[in-house]
Formats: C-alpha cells, sequence, structure tokens
C-alpha cells in the first residue's frame, strides 16, 4: 500500500488547548496500518519524513494551518514508478487541525500552501495535483479524511477515487481501527453528526461567523481589579449575531428546499447543495429497517424497530427517528424534520434481525413561542395539527412514516397546561434583551428572500445605548434583608456530610465554621484543584482539563488520548459514550483526580468554528444524548464533570476580549445551544457547569442571574458547582456580582484579590459566598473525591504543585505574547477583507 499525502505522516491526533493530549507515543497511521497486515512503502514515507515540517503552533492554544503538502514537482520520477511498482492500491490522506483560541481561516492566502480566495476547509492547489497524480497513476483510490471539521468533499465523486473514509481525530490508538476498517476486520457502522455540504458558504451562519467589533465601546481598564497583564488598552467590544435563527446545519438545509404549503421537497436544488446528509453513513453490508410496532397513548410515542443485516458480512446499524411539525407560515419557526430519538443495534450477523425500541413524549415536540405568538411572555407550545413521526436512513432519506394528530394547542406555562413534566418551573421568556437587544431581522422559512444573509457581515457597528450601558455597568446591588453570617467553633468536617440531603440542616452548622476568610479562599483558588481548608477538614482537591482524556497543561498530567468527542458522537452509540466515560472516570481517580472539566456540549454552529473537535455535533438533541451518556460513565466512577461552555460559546475569535456579546432568538438558544447542557442535567445529574467566557447579549454568563438562576436551577433543576472558565484569560468578570448570579467557583491559581468589600464586607456578599461554599462542597462531598486523599500523598502531587507555579508564571508571559500577536494578526485579517472588498 503506499500512503500519499503529509498528513499521512503527521497524523491529527487531537486538538490543542483544553481537549488537547500527549501525542509522543500515540499509534501513527503507518504503524495502525501495518498493525493490520498491511505492507507500506517505506520509501515513499521516508520521502515525507524528509520533507517534515513541523507545525509552528501558538502553544497551548492555537494551530498551524498552513498545508504542507510537498509539491508534485518535488517527487522524484523514480519515486511514484517505484510506488507503482510496489502497489497498485494509492492512500491519499488530507487533514486539517483545530484547537482552542482560534477558529479556522476563512483565507488562506497568508498561509504556507494556501491559495488565495480559498478557506481552510476545500482542498488547496497543492493537495488538488497530488490528487490528481495518484489518480493518474493508481488504480485503486482510497481517501482518508483525518479532520473533526467538515469539508467540502465535491472531489470524491471523482470516478477515480473507489472509497473514502472520515476518521476525525484518532487519539493514542485509533490508527489501529483504520487499519482494520480497511482491512474489512472491522465494519464501519458511523453516521455524521454534521451536514456535509458541497459549499460551506452555504449555511447562513457563515454570513455571520467571525470578528466583528463595536466601535463606541471599549473595555479600557475594563478589569474590576487592578490592571493586570491581560488589559488590552483601547480594545473594542465584540459582538456575533446568530441571525440564522434555529436553522442551524441539518435543521436549515432540510427545510430550505420545502415548499411550506405542499410540504414537497425541491429535490433538484438540495441535491445540489448537500452533499451528505446530517445522519448519512455506510456500511460494508446492507440493512432493511421495518417499522413492527407504533403506539401513541397521547402523552408518549413508542416505535418499535426491526433491523436485520441483508447483506453477507457482520455489522451494526442506527436506527434514526425524526418527527415533522405542522407550520403555519408566518407562525412559529420550525424545522421540516427535527431528530426525535435513535438507537443502535448490536452486532449482526448476515440474515439476524434486532428490534429496537425509540420513545419520546408529545413534549418533547413542543416548540420554543419566544415572540409570544401563542403565549405571552415565552413558553414552549405543541401546536395543534398532524406531526409526522419519520423512520428515516438520515436527515434526508425516509424509510417510513406514521402520523400523530394533536388535538389542540398545548402551552406549557402557569395559565395553561403548567410547566413541562421535565421541568421545575414553565419555561418563560428570560432573555427578550437578547433576542430584540441587537439585531431585528432573523431568518425565517416564512420568508427565505428576505431575511438570509446574501454576504458576509461588515466588521463593525455601533453598540445601541442599551448595550454600551450593561457593557460599563459595575453597579453592585445589596440586599437590605439579608442577615449577617454567624461565625462559630464547630468539630465537623465535610466527610460528615457525606449521604446528606443540600437541604439537612447539619450543612448550616458545617458552613458556620468558615470564616470569611475560609470561604475567600475556597472560592478564589479554584483552578485545577480546591484547596484545603482546616476548619471543615477539606483536603486540597485536584481537577483537571479533559475533553479527551486526563491530559492537563496546568498538572502535568497525561492519560490515555481519547478520540474526539465529534468522532465519538458519530457513533450514534450511547453505551459506547458511557463506556469511554467510565475509561475516562477510572483513569481520572486512579490518578487522584476528583474532577474534570469535560465533557464539552457546545454547538457545531459554524464548520470553521476552532473547538468543533471537542464539540459534538450540529444538534442540540444528539449532542445531548451523547453527553449525557459520557458524563454518566465518569461519574460513575466517582469523578465529578463540570460540563462546559455554559453556554453559547460556539466560537474562539473574541472570546475573552472583553466577552463576546452573542445575539440570539431564545426559540434558537432553547432548542439548540442550551440543549445538550439541558438534557445533561436532567438525566446524567450532572455535578458541574462550566460558565462560558462569552456573554449572552450583553451580560457575561457568569454573571448572568437569568441563565444561572431562571434557566439552568429553576427550570432544570441543577444542584452543584458552577465555575468561571479561566480567568487568566476573562478578568473582565466581576466575581462579586458573579456570586449573586450563582457563580460558585473562580478557575484561578494564586490570587485571592478578585472579591472585593462588597463581598467580603457586607451581609449579601457574605451570604452569596456562603451559598457558593454550600454548592461546592456538596459536589465534592457527593463525589468520591474524598476517597483519592485517604491514602498518602504521592510524592509527585508536591512536584505538581510546585511546577504549576512555574507553568502559570510561563502562561501568563505566553498570554500577553499570543494576544499581541492576536491583536496584530486580527488587524491584518481586516485588513486582508478590506482589500477584498475593494476588488
Amino acid at each position: 500500500m503506499n500512503l500519499f499525502g503529509y498528513i499521512g505522516n503527521d497524523v491529527v491526533y487531537g486538538g490543542s488547548g483544553s481537549g488537547s493530549g500527549d501525542s509522543s507515543e500515540n499509534v501513527s497511521l503507518r504503524e495502525g496500518l501495518e498493525n493490520s497486515g498491511f505492507e507500506v512503502n517505506g520509501e515513499l514515507m521516508d520521502f515525507y519524513a524528509e520533507n517534515y515540517v513541523e507545525r509552528q503552533s501558538e502553544g497551548f492554544t492555537g494551530n498551524d494551518y498552513s498545508i504542507y503538502e510537498v509539491p508534485v514537482s518535488e517527487y522524484p520520477d523514480e519515486l511514484i514508478e517505484n510506488a507503482k511498482d510496489y502497489s497498485d492500491t494509492a492512500v491519499f490522506v488530507v487533514g486539517r487541525v483545530g484547537g482552542e483560541g482560534y477558529d479556522l481561516p476563512l483565507e488562506m492566502k497568508e498561509y504556507t500552501g494556501g491559495d488565495e480566495g480559498k478557506h481552510y476547509l476545500e482542498l488547496q492547489q497543492v493537495e488538488i495535483d497530488l490528487l490528481e497524480l495518484v489518480e493518474e497513476n493508481f488504480e485503486n483510490v482510497i481517501v482518508i479524511l483525518n479532520t473533526s471539521n467538515a469539508m467540502e468533499l465535491g472531489f470524491l465523486e471523482d470516478d477515480e477515487i473507489d472509497a473514502a473514509i472520515w476518521i476525525g481525530a484518532v487519539g493514542s490508538t485509533g490508527s489501529n481501527a483504520v487499519g482494520s476498517v480497511l482491512r474489512g476486520t472491522v465494519n464501519p457502522s458511523g453516521h455524521l453528526a454534521d451536514t456535509y455540504a458541497y459549499d460551506l458558504t452555504s449555511a447562513p451562519s457563515y454570513y455571520n461567523f467571525g470578528d466583528y467589533e463595536y466601535t463606541n465601546v471599549s473595555y479600557e481598564n475594563n478589569s474590576p481589579y487592578a490592571a493586570t497583564a491581560y488589559d488590552e488598552p483601547n480594545g473594542n467590544y465584540h459582538y456575533v449575531d446568530y441571525v440564522e435563527g434555529i436553522y442551524v446545519g441539518y435543521r436549515y438545509y432540510e427545510t430550505r428546499y420545502i415548499d411550506n404549503l405542499t410540504g414537497e421537497c425541491d429535490e433538484e436544488a438540495y441535491s445540489a447543495v448537500v452533499q451528505y446528509p446530517f445522519g448519512y453513513g455506510m456500511s460494508y453490508t446492507e440493512f432493511t429497517q421495518e417499522i413492527t410496532e407504533f403506539e401513541d397513548n397521547g402523552t408518549e410515542i413508542t416505535m418499535t424497530v426491526t433491523v436485520t443485516n441483508t447483506g453477507n458480512a457482520a455489522g451494526k446499524d442506527v436506527v434514526q427517528v425524526y418527527y415533522t411539525p405542522p407550520y403555519t407560515v408566518g407562525g412559529i419557526e420550525k424545522s421540516h424534520v427535527v431528530l426525535a430519538g435513535y438507537d443502535k443495534t448490536d452486532l449482526l450477523e448476515p440474515a439476524q434481525s434486532q428490534e429496537l425500541t425509540v420513545s419520546f413524549t408529545y413534549e418533547d415536540m413542543a416548540s420554543y413561542d419566544y415572540a409570544g405568538l401563542k403565549a405571552e411572555g415565552g413558553a414552549y407550545v405543541l401546536e395543534q395539527g398532524e406531526y409526522q413521526i419519520r423512520l428515516m436512513d438520515d436527515a434526508y432519506n425516509t424509510i417510513d412514516s406514521r402520523i400523530v394528530t394533536v388535538d389542540r394547542d398545548y402551552i406549557y406555562n402557569d395559565a395553561n397546561y403548567g410547566a413541562r413534566s421535565t421541568d421545575g418551573e414553565a419555561a418563560v421568556n428570560h432573555f427578550d434583551d437578547v433576542s430584540y437587544g441587537e439585531n431585528s431581522i432573523w431568518v425565517s422559512r416564512a420568508d427565505w428572500e428576505g431575511t438570509l444573509p446574501l454576504e458576509r457581515s461588515t466588521t463593525s457597528r455601533e453598540a445601541k445605548k442599551e448595550t454600551v450601558d450593561l457593557l460599563k455597568d459595575r453597579s453592585y446591588e445589596e440586599d437590605g434583608q439579608a442577615e449577617e453570617i454567624t461565625v462559630s467553633s464547630g468539630n465537623l468536617t465535610l466527610a460528615d456530610m457525606e449521604g446528606l440531603e443540600y437541604d439537612d440542616p447539619l450543612w448550616n452548622d458545617l458552613l458556620s465554621q468558615l470564616s470569611v476568610e475560609d470561604m475567600s479562599k475556597l472560592i478564589q483558588l479554584g483552578g485545577w484543584s480546591t484547596p484545603a481548608i482546616s476548619s471543615i477538614g477539606k483536603p486540597y482537591l485536584m481537577e483537571v482539563d479533559g475533553p479527551a482524556g486526563v491530559n492537563d497543561v496546568m498538572t502535568g498530567l497525561n492519560g490515555n488520548q481519547f478520540m474526539t468527542d465529534n468522532v465519538l458522537c458519530a457513533t450514534w452509540n450511547k453505551e459506547l459514550a458511557r463506556k469511554k466515560g467510565e475509561l475516562m472516570g477510572a483513569e481520572a481517580a486512579s490518578l487522584h483526580v476528583a474532577g474534570i472539566y469535560a465533557p464539552a456540549a457546545n454547538i457545531h454552529r459554524s464548520p470553521f468554528g476552532g473547538r468543533n473537535f471537542e464539540y459534538f455535533s450540529e444538534d442540540g438533541y444528539l449532542s445531548g444524548t451523547m453527553v449525557s451518556a459520557q458524563i454518566s460513565g465518569i461519574q460513575s466512577q466517582g469523578v465529578y464533570c463540570y460540563l462546559k461552555h455554559f453556554a453559547l460559546n460556539d466560537q474562539e475569535t473574541n472570546r475573552s476580549d472583553g466577552g463576546l456579546c452573542v445575539w440570539a432568538t431564545e426559540q434558537a438558544m432553547r432548542e439548540i445551544y442550551l440543549k445538550p447542557f439541558e438534557i445533561a442535567v436532567k438525566e446524567a445529574d450532572v455535578q458541574g457547569i462550566m460558565a462560558a467566557l462569552n456573554r449572552i447579549g450583553a451580560v457575561n454568563v457568569s454573571e448572568s442571574s437569568e441563565m444561572l438562576q431562571g434557566v439552568l436551577e429553576n427550570e432544570w433543576g441543577f444542584q452543584g458547582t458552577i465555575v468561571t472558565d479561566s480567568i487568566m484569560a476573562c478578568d473582565y468578570i466581576n466575581i462579586d456580582r458573579a456570586l449573586l448570579a450563582g457563580t460558585d467557583l473562580v478557575l484561578s491559581m494564586m490570587r485571592t484579590d478578585f472579591l472585593t468589600e462588597n463581598s467580603l464586607e457586607t451581609a449579601t456578599g457574605n451570604q452569596a459566598m456562603r451559598q457558593a461554599c454550600h454548592d461546592i462542597l456538596y459536589t465534592e462531598v457527593n463525589s468520591s473525591a474524598l476517597d483519592t486523599v485517604k491514602q498518602p500523598t504521592p510524592y509527585w502531587l508536591y512536584i505538581v504543585i510546585v511546577a504549576d507555579i512555574a507553568i502559570l508564571l510561563l502562561f501568563v508571559r505566553y498570554y500577553v505574547r499570543r494576544h499581541k500577536r492576536m491583536k496584530n494578526w486580527k488587524e491584518s485579517q481586516v485588513q486582508i477583507m478590506k482589500e477584498n472588498s475593494r476588488e
């Protein structure tokens, strides 16, 4: 076998930042192929090794987006002739990197190997030339896609290409699986968790994704604390408009070409835009699916599907169930199809069948009416009419369907049918200031032509006065009814709280043993650990990064590097997600880790998202169910999770420059971006949440009582710890105000100057501190965290603590330098865009 392409010798194992890992001992693609019995052309691999260029990454965050493919002109003639003699099969590998801190380039002319006028997720000319060379010289051509971001793949339809496999980012040993799939000893059964369009700029999100700046409001001296190295003089605030509303991913592509009156699809127009629908997958065998039972009891729908392997190889298949709701032009926005449930078969031998049952409730089909068309003030509404329940191959191709008729409008608010059965309080609008604050036109299927953006937005605008006022607001509102706290001596320890309910009176006794100084220390020293508190016998507890496993740059721990979560999501296998969680949790516990900053449940709003490798899918339901399964696995091992980044942290550009202002409809927020977090709270009882760096509208997430208390706690019933994202990157968060909003813990190290006299010297602040400590301690004692320190502290932990200090100092130096480089890069990109617009 001949392995062509630079990436074949420089495999993308994961991404950068908190989801990174130690890849030094990982199985290379060549090793994976050879471990599966293939013989790989060593001369060709030597050629790539000789032409290797080390990527100039930005360190902890960022990536080198250059295309280091060797130009065809530099391939010796004898190398190609020898390769043809070696094998008639060529594997062409194309890869793309991503990571924390940066989104993927929309213009490649500034990068080595890049083409002017092209974005990063399409083949550059140097790659096209190599692919053509391979196609001209080899009888069998296979393409491997080593990328976590959806690419433009029209080239796969070349007649000369015989097969292609998407592998995402493979982690420590995933290359072995690639070899097994190509050998045929393992039958692939994945299905895409994103829509693959021929032209990625066809997504409406493309036109409002990236760098947009307010021209009239600066965050100079924005930090509520003493000036720090992170403050950028004269730095302006930034924003992003989610103008597409609910029409993200397949919700757009599967709706855009539907006639609103007839429900018919313009198949020719659709097929010219979408290459591979959401949920698409292939196998080495064939399956049939048949609805064998269908029950509708008026509140729940249950579909039983018989799956039969009709091919010649053992394999697995996925059952996908969607619904099509009734839509009225000008009414509540609705996608033509919405994923309602799914399941995956066991390994089925040829001719073997299995029954799978998928259930969901009427409530699950309700849409959120933020505009008050049916419910003033907002509510979930299940509208009267016919709902088509579809068994589908993917989001486009229907196998069979049934009709369910809803006899009236069901409005889930206090004035009508009450809260949904899974909510503690009925959902109402909490974010009118976001839905209506800056953007006045959201995409609507009632008027595609009048609402879809046609060109990329300008890079700047003035913020409205209400936005400016919120961005500049530093007020602190004291509660005149707050009681002074009492501090008393006692002999209770944290371990005494094991098994107690959150509101058990004994908690008050324990919390009263905490002085203001104790509480200040516990709240503010929450970076990658929580400190020891002697007054309650609380030990030092370690917390780490780890969406791809226990791989943490701040503590120096390096565990197994798992495949990225978008690859996990493409399995559509909740049992596998739970198993991954169990393995991660067991490894973390063995390393004396109490909590882990994982998984990450943000949405693939755009294929250009820098951290799409770390996030699961474009769909909130699929993301949420897979996230929940993984969390259940991790927490089953006694390790608590901080699900991140809550919420709407779906791009890296400007996420921490004063806090990116995100404007979206509350319907889009609830049905897509908040959905994975909602499912994880309700189904997995996640014990921690990490608040995002960005703002919801003009209010920072960590300071949003509407988000943290109104939605997360009161509606969904979350009970646990809310931690900020790294304060080292977001010094603009006012921690005094954040505590009042529901934030508990500061992800910081070595600094205890975030809290001011507002918290330290007032009854309101002291009560907020006590509440935060209650949440932190409740989370820790309801895990196995204390068990991790009942054995002698390992010697390496002391080394890690010392190393933490050194790493922090290096990180500060690096971050400041990176911030300056990022500013210069942004300025150059703005200039490029201006030049392009003039051209």
